[in-house]
């Protein structure tokens, strides 16, 4: 098994990607808007990719946040709110507020089961900080820490209630950045003790059975390399102070925040300590040199790997989908 979740190019596998897929077998999938035409295209997509792959419990990932994160969308699936909504919410209402969040992530889960999707890359604990970037912006569920984990635990446990994975976003944290990870590198210059803030909903959560990293560079921790690719950061702060033992994946390998080739990326996030390469281009020529450089998974990191995908084993749950929508737009009326 190849240490990295790959991508696809668009609704249908091409004969290329089925025979480098088949040779390579990654850990799993991630699926964008241009992987998904409709449900029933889409079923028939995840199905062939575990067919391929010969694992029921194959990791296919999503990122369907809510708002302008999602990537399956009206008027084939579901609107889904943002982040902001529970924050507005729990400021009024925070019983409510956790309880919507609660049944708004299941919601999400029974849609994405019924699609073959078992891993959505939510919830964000970033905590929104003032002055920063809209990069996270309305994605954020608040700029207080205590209220950050609370909602993150409601929506991981609506996560795995509708069986699917939670993965916490994005270690350490990447509520201050000023920039665009997408476009370029962010900086944040705030001192050691002024980002245990960021740090305590990962902390409250550690139990996260995946977790993603942030393409920043704290100064005040690793002067030199971001968080993806700083074996200081990922050993010291993620793995020992904030006490996170599951699957770690990198951000996407794509983002300009990081530089080199994709395969010097993905060494440099494994060998930085990260569980999985994340690639997201669909870019068959990356995929095969991703293929030919790295070498097999890590026994540990299979073990992370293995035991997070064991906590959907029991399947998901028979609630229905129109009433948890109706039960979350209760709660939401109330902000």
């Amino acid at each position: 098994m190849l240490p990295a979740i790959f991508s696809l190019s668009g609704p249908e596998l091409t004969p290329d990607e089925r025979a480098l897929f088949r040779s390579a077998d990654p850990a799993g999938y991630i699926l964008f808007r241009r992987n998904a035409a409709s449900p029933a295209q889409l079923r028939a997509l995840t199905d062939e990719l575990r067919a391929l792959a010969g694992r029921d419990d194959l990791p296919i990932l999503i990122d369907q946040e809510g708002g302008r994160v999602a990537r399956l969308r009206p008027p084939e699936w579901p609107a889904f709110p943002s982040g902001e909504k529970f924050d507005s919410l729990y400021r009024v209402a925070p019983i409510s507020a956790i309880e919507a969040a609660r049944v708004n992530a299941q919601a999400i889960a029974l849609t994405l089961r019924e699609a073959g999707i078992n891993v959505d890359c939510l919830p964000l604990l970033d905590v929104r900080q003032p002055g920063t970037h809209d990069a996270i912006g309305d994605r954020a569920l608040g700029s207080e820490p205590m209220q950050v984990a609370a909602l993150g635990r409601a929506i991981l446990e609506g996560l795995r209630s509708g069986g699917v994975v939670g993965v916490v976003k994005h270690m350490p944290g990447q509520g201050r950045a000023i920039s665009d990870s997408h476009v370029e590198l962010p900086v944040v210059s705030a001192a050691r003790d002024e980002l245990e803030s960021d740090f305590e909903p990962f902390r409250s959560l550690a139990w996260a059975p995946m977790g993603m990293t942030a393409h920043l560079l704290f100064t005040a921790i690793d002067p030199e390399r971001c968080a993806t690719l700083s074996p200081v950061i990922i050993e010291q702060v993620i793995r020992r102070h904030i006490g996170f033992d599951g699957l770690l994946l990198s951000d996407d390998l794509a983002m300009e925040a990081l530089s080199g080739s994709v395969a010097e990326r993905a060494h440099g996030a494994l060998a930085a300590g990260c569980d999985i390469a994340l690639h997201c281009s669909g870019r068959l020529g990356e995929m095969e040199e991703l293929a030919e450089s790295l070498g097999g998974i890590g026994e540990q990191a299979r073990a992370r790997l293995e035991r997070a995908m064991a906590t959907i084993a029991g399947g998901p749950d028979p609630a229905g989908l129109d009433d948890l929508l109706a039960r979350r737009d209760a709660l939401l009326a109330y902000a």
